[in-house]
């Protein structure tokens, strides 16, 4: 909201759709030699074309997507390209005569282990590693991908930057899907086949308590508050909410205890009739919540509604949402089979395991990377130069007015400098320590009477001093306090 209202409130400029690059999508007009499409101005159309490809493979119609007046459009994305889908994508479909994006849900950046992920760096977790280390594994399978799954929603960067680590994966997966979730399932199966011969007990509604009455009820309203979070993009809510009627569902087979009424018998050892009907109540409700709760986790965990659907020797239909909240999913008398594990425990061992193989990793990175410069430092060194030479660069105080990434170029940003006496275009390979919008307003020192160079097709004026500290991290050279901009320095 804030980005756009700056673009609005200071009046929207007129912004360059091309520009000189060597690459991209060539300007389809006379004269236009050099010529491309500017990648937020193509881009968007990528989005289209997908659409109609997509429409080809299958066998359906492309245009009722972008086109009808029903369709609902709806942009999910990070929050460094909140301008480009709220104002320029809107403003380009507007005047093709398209329907505009009903909402832009924007995610915030997720960070690793107290540190930016970065590929180059090796500070990120590869798809391809986790499923080798946890998913192919003897005790791994489906019930691993879904584990996955449950955490990076429950630390999804909705409102503020989040982090993942492995420690915070083993405490959601053990504290939530197996202690709470997993827990109550597996109770409830196991105690229907102990103590009503693996059959949906009857529900005696002439001993319903408040208690039952109750747990019914919060069936019934979670499909309403879980429909509500989802249609306002709250998905970490909404699945807190299934995990948190789990965890009721938990305090009341806990209070109503039936294995401990089991114990009251009759002289031929076996329940009481008044006790087995207060054990089939619980059950059964225990055992239609368990229904419940496939349908409303199935939009996070698919897997384990699935294998919840085998469990009840159910179709997988049964988890279409217009089943939610319904109190006679299971039939009284049906043969249910016994329980599987849906998760289980991430172990100490396997999160030493995986920190250290993230420091291994971008150490062994670190170390390619010192050992590449020190040959290029070896093969370019430096001559001595005389105080002279030095006096001939002008070094000057300037401050970052925008920043923006290089198409195609991961380390490179472009940079618009006020030096005080006039502004520059300069490109800096900094990208992969700084966001775009970090920088914005930063002072800084740059080779004012440095020659032009071109980087990627844009011409770059200057260039931005910068130190490097042991650990490869770059630091902006700048003065201790705001001065003036095109400020020398010596």
């Amino acid at each position: 909201y804030g980005q756009c209202k700056s673009w609005l409130d200071n009046g929207l400029q007129p912004r360059a759709v091309t520009r000189d690059l060597d690459w991209g999508v060539k300007v389809p007009v006379p004269d236009s030699e050099g010529k491309v499409l500017y990648v937020w101005f193509d881009a968007p159309i990528g989005y289209i074309s997908a659409t109609k490809q997509w429409a080809l493979d299958n066998k359906k119609d492309w245009e009722p997507y972008w086109k009808d007046a029903d369709t609902k459009l709806v942009h999910f994305i990070g929050k460094d390209n909140i301008v480009f889908h709220c104002i320029i994508f809107p403003a380009m479909l507007k005047l093709y005569g398209d329907i505009l994006p009903d909402n832009v849900p924007s995610n915030e950046f997720m960070n690793l282990e107290g540190d930016k992920m970065s590929t180059s760096r090796g500070w990120s977790i590869e798809m391809e590693d986790y499923i080798n280390d946890f998913v192919k594994k003897d005790n791994g399978g489906d019930m691993l991908v879904d584990a996955l799954r449950y955490y990076l929603n429950a630390i999804a960067p909705e409102s503020k930057d989040s982090e993942f680590t492995w420690k915070g994966f083993q405490e959601a997966v053990n504290g939530e899907l197996v202690a709470i979730f997993g827990n109550f399932v597996n109770r409830a199966f196991v105690l229907m086949h102990k103590l009503c011969n693996g059959k949906v007990p009857p529900l005696h509604a002439d001993i319903l308590d408040e208690a039952d009455k109750q747990l019914f009820a919060e069936m019934q309203s979670s499909k309403s508050k879980i429909e509500t979070l989802i249609e306002g993009y709250k998905f970490r809510d909404a699945m807190f909410e299934v995990i948190d009627l789990a965890r009721k569902g938990n305090k009341y087979m806990q209070d109503k205890q039936p294995w401990i009424v089991a114990k009251t018998t009759g002289e031929n050892g076996l329940p009481t009739a008044d006790a087995q009907k207060s054990i089939d109540n619980c059950l059964h409700i225990c055992l239609q919540l368990t229904a419940n709760l496939a349908i409303f986790i199935n939009p996070f965990l698919p897997f384990a509604a699935k294998k919840m659907c085998y469990m009840m020797k159910v179709v997988d239909k049964m988890l279409d949402w217009e089943n939610a909240g319904k109190g006679k999913l299971l039939s009284v008398g049906y043969s249910l089979r016994e329980p599987q594990l849906l998760f289980r425990k991430i172990e100490d061992t396997e999160v030493a395991e995986q920190i250290e193989k993230l420091k291994t990793k971008s150490k062994n990175l670190k170390m390619e990377a010192a050992a590449i410069a020190k040959k290029e430092e070896v093969k370019e060194k430096k001559a001595e130069i005389q105080f002279d030479d030095f006096t001939k660069i002008d070094l000057k105080v300037a401050t970052i007015l925008s920043a923006e990434k290089v198409e195609k170029a991961d380390k490179l940003l472009k940079l618009e400098v006020d030096l005080g006496f006039e502004k520059r275009t300069i490109v800096s390979g900094i990208a992969l320590h700084f966001q775009p919008e970090e920088i914005v307003g930063k002072q800084v020192v740059v080779v004012a009477n440095l020659a032009p160079r071109k980087m990627r097709g844009i011409e770059s004026n200057g260039m931005i001093l910068m130190a490097e500290d042991a650990s490869g991290k770059l630091h902006f050279v700048s003065p201790a306090n705001i001065i003036e901009a095109g400020s020398g320095v010596s």
